[in-house]
């Protein structure tokens, strides 16, 4: 079919599959680089608790540490941009609670670790410092783990936001493919059962898993999971 108009190709994108559009994504991403920025993609506000020019200026990596160790909210720092995150939804909660329980309990005296949200995962990319909140991390081996942040996690997993889920499945995507530890990225959706697992080994090209029924396999640590469980008392 020919296209010759945006809306043409805006058409031919709506009648693609979830998991056509997730493919997608992940190829424009990776074929792509823009700055999330530019194209809106980072929706919050930089934050202003650093007072009336705190918009304006870039913070170093130990004033944003410093600051975010004393905060009630939880920032996440961009380059020298600071971020503020707002709160979740109680489905977020339940979900990223779940997947949490169920992989340290899989995980548990081994030496692997699992971290939630509260914990910050460090990224240095193209001389780039990032700080990013995920929902939940498992990262196997000491190195690179200080007091309250990580390096090099295995398995990162996100619940989807309407605020942060384009962000999520690019942004956060491309930055994540960067860590050499990190063999799987899962992002669970809210409103429906159903998990996107992007893994190194399959050159991060999206598996989706729909339905209570299915089951998510997170390779990386060997577990698993039925949908039900990851979204019991949710859906």
């Amino acid at each position: 079919m020919a296209m010759n108009s945006l809306d043409d190709i805006k058409a031919a994108i709506q009648r693609l599959t979830e998991q056509e559009r997730q493919t997608l994504r992940s190829w424009l991403v990776a074929n792509f680089s823009y700055d999330p920025d530019v194209l809106g993609d980072r929706v919050a506000e930089p934050a202003v608790a650093y007072g009336a020019s705190a918009a304006q200026q870039r913070l170093s990596v130990d004033e944003y540490l410093e600051f975010e160790e004393n905060s009630v909210t939880r920032h996440e720092y961009i380059d020298g941009a600071v971020y503020a995150m707002s709160g979740v939804s109680e489905s977020h909660e339940l979900i990223a609670g779940n997947l949490f329980a169920a992989i340290h309990g899989h995980v548990r005296g081994g030496p692997c670790k699992p971290y939630k949200s509260d914990f910050k995962l460090r990224l240095r990319i193209d001389q780039r410092d990032l700080f990013y909140y995920p929902d939940v991390m498992v990262a196997c081996g000491r190195e690179g783990v200080a007091s309250h942040y990580l390096h090099y996690p295995k398995l990162i997993v996100e619940v989807l936001s309407p605020s942060t889920e384009s962000i999520d499945r690019r942004e956060k995507l491309l930055s994540y493919e960067q860590i050499a530890t990190v063999e799987e990225y899962a992002l669970a959706s809210q409103d429906t059962a159903q998990i996107t697992i992007y893994r190194r080994a399959q050159n991060w090209a999206p598996r989706v898993h729909t339905g209570s029924d299915s089951t998510a396999t997170f390779q990386s640590i060997g577990l698993s999971l039925a949908l039900r469980q990851i979204y019991e008392g949710v859906l």
